[in-house]
C-alpha cells in the first residue's frame, strides 16, 4: 500500500485502515456534533521563553588596595562593563560585583575562581540582578553626603587640608567605564574645565581603568573641587584624591 507517497507493508497498512475506519465509524460526531468525541485534543506547545541570567558575578577575598584596573586584568578576555566595591560604614570589605558584557561569559569568569590577585586568592560566585542592584543602592546610602537619610551633603571643607597639599591636580576613582570626559565636566560643572584638563586612564590592554585626572586652573580650585568627593556620578560614588602632575604623566604613560 501505498501512503503520501511511500510504500508501507502489509501490517502497518491494515492498522492504518482499522483505524480510519473507527474514525469514520463515529459518524457526525467526529465532525463536531453532540456526543462524545475521540478527537486527540492535543494541548498547545508550551513556548516558555527564559530570559538569559543578567552577567554578573559577586567576588570576594579582594585585596583591600585593589583598584578596578586590577579586576580587570584579573578577568583578562572578557568584556568588563562595571565594577562595584562593596562598602559597609565606608570601609571596603573585601567585595566586589562585575558586570560582563554577554550572559555567556559567566561561565569563563566562573573559571578564575581562586585564582590570584597580588597574593590574595579570589572567590568567584555566581550572583543575581537584584543583588547587584541591591549592592549599588546601598552603596549610594553608605556614602557620606549621598544618603538622604543624612541631611546636608558631605563637603569635606577646604579648611581641613593645607593648600600645600594641592597642586591644581584632583584623581577620581570609582568612574563608571563608560564615562566619558563630558560627564567629568558635568560633575564638576562649577569649575572651568576645558576637555583637554580631562584625562581617562587606561589599562595596558587600553580598556578604561575607572579613573581620570582633572587639571583645575588654581590649586585653589581643585582643594574646592574636593567638596564633589563621594558624590554620585551615575550609580557610582566617586572618590577624589589630591594628585600631581607627575601623577597624571605616570599614569597616562602606563595606558599608552
Amino acid at each position: 500500500m501505498f501512503y503520501r507517497g511511500k510504500y508501507v507493508d502489509s501490517g502497518d497498512a491494515r492498522e492504518m485502515g482499522l483505524k480510519r475506519q473507527r474514525l469514520m465509524d463515529q459518524g457526525p460526531s467526529y465532525y463536531g456534533a453532540s456526543g462524545p468525541s475521540y478527537m486527540y485534543d492535543a494541548p498547545p506547545p508550551a513556548y516558555s521563553y527564559i530570559p538569559p541570567p543578567f552577567p554578573v558575578v559577586r567576588l570576594r577575598g579582594l585585596p583591600f588596595d585593589c583598584a578596578e584596573a586590577e579586576i580587570v586584568d584579573f578577568f583578562h578576555g572578557l568584556d568588563v562593563i562595571d565594577v562595584l566595591f562593596v562598602h559597609k560604614g565606608g570601609k571596603f570589605m573585601g567585595e566586589a560585583y562585575c558586570v560582563l558584557g554577554y550572559p555567556l561569559q559567566i561561565d569563563f569568569a566562573l573559571q578564575r575562581n581562586r585564582q590570584n590577585i597580588g597574593r590574595r586568592y579570589v572567590e568567584v560566585f555566581r550572583s543575581r540582578k537584584d543583588e547587584y542592584y541591591k549592592a549599588i543602592a546601598n552603596e549610594v546610602f553608605d556614602a557620606p553626603g549621598a544618603s538622604p537619610r543624612r541631611g546636608a551633603p558631605r563637603a569635606r571643607s577646604s579648611d581641613e587640608r593645607d593648600l600645600s597639599e594641592f597642586k591644581g591636580v584632583l584623581r577620581l576613582r570609582g568612574l563608571p567605564f563608560s564615562a566619558d570626559k563630558l560627564d567629568i565636566i558635568t560633575f564638576f560643572k562649577d569649575f572651568a574645565i576645558s576637555d583637554d584638563k580631562v584625562h581617562l586612564i587606561a589599562t595596558s590592554e587600553g580598556r578604561p581603568a575607572g579613573e581620570a585626572f582633572v587639571e583645575f586652573a588654581t590649586p585653589e580650585d581643585s582643594r574646592a573641587a574636593m567638596s564633589k568627593d563621594r558624590m554620585t556620578l551615575g550609580h557610582r560614588y566617586i572618590e577624589l584624591f589630591p594628585a600631581s602632575r607627575e601623577e597624571l604623566e605616570e599614569a597616562s604613560s602606563r595606558g599608552r
